[in-house]
C-alpha cells in the first residue's frame, strides 16, 4: 500500500514538475529551475533570469519578517551577496546563483515578506536580472542533484 502512494505521488510530482524524494526530504524543488549550494534558485527565460530563495531555506528560517532587496540598475556577480533575509530565527544573506544586472525587485516583500514563507518560487521571488554569462548556469544544481544536495546537509546536522 505505502509504495503504490509513493508511486502516485511521485507520478503526481512529476506532472507538477516538483521533486520528490523517497527518504524524506520533504522540500519542494521544481524541475525547471536551477540552484545554488546557498539555496538560491534561478528561473531562466532567454536572457532574463528570475531569483528567489528555496523551498528548503525558508523552512529552516522560518517566518520571514524582513526582506532587503538591492537597488535596480545594480550589477550582481555570481556567489555575491545581494541583500538580505530576516526571519525570526535568524538573518541571511542572499546570493544571486548568476551574473546581471538587477532589473527589477519585488517590491510586494516590503509591504509582504512572507511571501517568501508562503510562495517562494512564484510570488516570494526576490529580484529579476539580465543575465551578463549564461555560461554560469552550467555551474548550478538541477532539481534532482539540488534534492540530493540538501538531503546530504540535512543529514549532516
Amino acid at each position: 500500500m505505502g509504495s503504490r502512494l509513493l508511486c502516485a505521488s511521485s507520478r503526481f510530482a512529476s506532472h507538477l514538475r516538483i521533486s520528490v524524494s523517497q527518504r524524506g526530504f520533504s522540500s519542494v524543488v521544481l524541475k525547471d529551475l536551477k540552484y545554488a549550494d546557498s539555496h538560491e534558485w534561478v528561473k531562466i527565460k532567454g536572457n532574463k533570469a528570475t531569483v528567489g530563495i528555496t523551498d528548503h531555506a525558508q523552512e529552516h528560517l522560518g517566518d520571514v519578517v524582513y526582506v532587503e532587496l538591492p537597488d535596480v540598475g545594480r550589477s550582481v556577480s555570481q556567489g555575491e551577496s545581494f541583500g538580505a533575509v530576516e526571519s525570526v530565527k535568524a538573518t541571511s544573506d542572499i546570493n544571486t546563483p548568476i551574473s546581471g544586472k538587477v532589473l527589477q525587485v519585488n517590491q510586494h516583500l516590503s509591504e509582504s515578506p512572507a511571501l517568501v514563507n508562503s510562495s517562494p518560487y512564484e510570488e516570494g521571488w526576490i529580484i529579476k536580472v539580465e543575465i551578463n554569462d549564461a555560461g554560469e548556469v552550467e555551474k548550478l544544481m538541477d532539481s534532482d542533484k539540488y534534492s540530493k544536495f540538501c538531503e546530504e546537509e540535512d543529514a549532516k546536522h
